[in-house]
């Protein structure tokens, strides 16, 4: 990919909240505009919900959410114990708000209108990635890309045979198909699955890669590159003149740093609420809360990245490692780990895979556990773009569960926006005022 900065942008200093992978795309989109760029956190850089993730690279996951059905799916897994899906019941407008304007678009329009805004990142981001990170790429950033597929599988046969509609919808509207398999062309294509699975889908587009490693090498490649990174830093104030953004006020481990740019941009995911203040104006993103569990990979375990829709676990292999992920939880700013919740990862690997990777699981240190916050919308779909007080205040956030699939389109797009040249793609579905009322 060429890094040489483009003509005719004037370079200023961006400074972007937030270090997850949202916020290290944009600052490699942004130093080849030829910008000074510098990236805040008030973690580690990448340490949040960028690093725990399933590392899936999902072209197949056009769809939002917010689909027909979904209210009395929820509901139904609201009242089974052992299911994936919890709300924590508690007094919190912003909350029941979120999910009064979820259910709405709960219906085919909005959820096709949702599933238009999120192909073109996922597409777009697909092709970057593979200008960015596979083995001939001329960069320096190396994640253990893969290109195996993902593969949906399920235990019985009615749920496999009710996903063929969706399956449809897929490849007619979104040319987004998958490959049905019978039982053994499951257990073909994946060993490490039981033989007596009813069958599964195979979306044969789909990646995967380590999450962490992708932060870490992009960060040390950005860092090559002149980009400064501040961890452990937190912002305590946006000082303000004249309608500008000035000035970030810090709050860090060696006292206080004040960074002064001519952008801010606030990649902060999750916590894109919480800073509504300096943003003048309020985000409907709530914090939509997952475990992970990560793992010395079995002899013998999964080669490809696979879903069980039925427990809703997902399972993507990392070369040595194998990760297992699952779970939403709406319960605000938790950051405490349920060891039951996380048993429920384990336990769905018993109905999948054979006998002696469960036993192989069972005994495996399992101290290696992760909770993040997704940045959960309404619509599913991110909020890239100008916030409306401030002319050099921008936002980047609401990815929900597909910020990797994402991050370079998001990147590219909202370095085009500050730079002033014509995106790649229509920013309009991303804008920030669609919330405005």
């Amino acid at each position: 990919m060429d890094d040489t900065p483009a003509h005719d942008i004037q370079s200023r200093r961006v400074v972007i909240i937030g270090g997850g992978i949202i916020g290290v795309a944009a600052a490699h989109f942004l130093k080849n505009d030829g910008h000074d760029v510098v990236v805040v956190d008030k973690g580690p850089i990448g340490g949040a919900c960028s690093h725990g993730n399933c590392g899936l690279v999902c072209p197949s996951h056009v769809l939002p959410l917010a689909e027909p059905g979904a209210p009395w799916s929820a509901m139904r897994s609201m009242l089974n114990p052992a299911s994936a899906f919890r709300v924590k019941p508690r007094l919190d407008p912003s909350l029941w708000s979120w999910f009064w304007n979820f259910n709405r678009r709960c219906n085919q329009l909005d959820m096709l209108e949702s599933a238009a805004a999120i192909q073109p990142l996922l597409l777009r981001s697909m092709r970057l990635y593979e200008e960015l990170v596979t083995d001939d790429a001329p960069t320096d950033i190396r994640c253990d890309w893969t290109k195996r597929g993902l593969l949906f599988v399920y235990r019985d046969a009615k749920p496999l045979d009710a996903y063929a509609p969706t399956d449809r919808l897929l490849g007619e509207r979104f040319n987004e198909s998958a490959v049905r398999l019978g039982p053994g062309e499951l257990v073909e294509r994946e060993p490490a699955l039981r033989d007596d699975l009813a069958g599964g889908w195979w979306f044969e587009h789909d990646a995967h890669l380590r999450p962490d490693k992708l932060l870490n090498s992009w960060v040390e490649s950005l860092r090559g590159r002149g980009v400064r990174f501040i961890p452990d830093a937190e912002l305590t104030d946006l000082v303000v003149q004249d309608g500008v953004a000035r000035d970030a006020k810090l709050k860090t481990s060696a006292g206080e740093e004040s960074v002064d740019g001519d952008v801010f941009l606030f990649a902060t995911g999750a916590w894109t609420p919480l800073l509504s203040r300096w943003l003048k104006m309020t985000v409907p993103i709530q914090p939509g809360k997952g475990y992970s569990i990560t793992l010395p990979a079995p002899a013998g375990g999964p080669k490809s990245p696979m879903i069980f829709p039925q427990h809703r676990v997902a399972v993507t292999p990392m070369n040595d490692r194998l990760r297992l992920g699952s779970i939403m939880e709406f319960v605000g700013y938790d950051e405490s780990i349920q060891p039951k919740r996380l048993r429920l990862l384990t336990e769905a690997t018993r109905t999948y895979l054979r006998g002696d990777l469960v036993d192989a699981i069972d005994a495996a240190p399992q101290d290696d556990a992760w909770q993040g916050w997704r940045p959960m919308t309404y619509d599913s779909t991110p909020v890239i773009g100008r916030c409306g007080a401030y002319e050099n205040v921008y936002v980047s956030a609401g990815h929900n569960m597909l910020g990797i699939s994402m991050a370079p389109a998001s990147g590219q797009l909202i370095a085009s926006l500050i730079s002033g040249t014509t995106p790649a793609l229509d920013p309009t579905p991303y804008r920030p005022q669609r919330f405005a009322v």
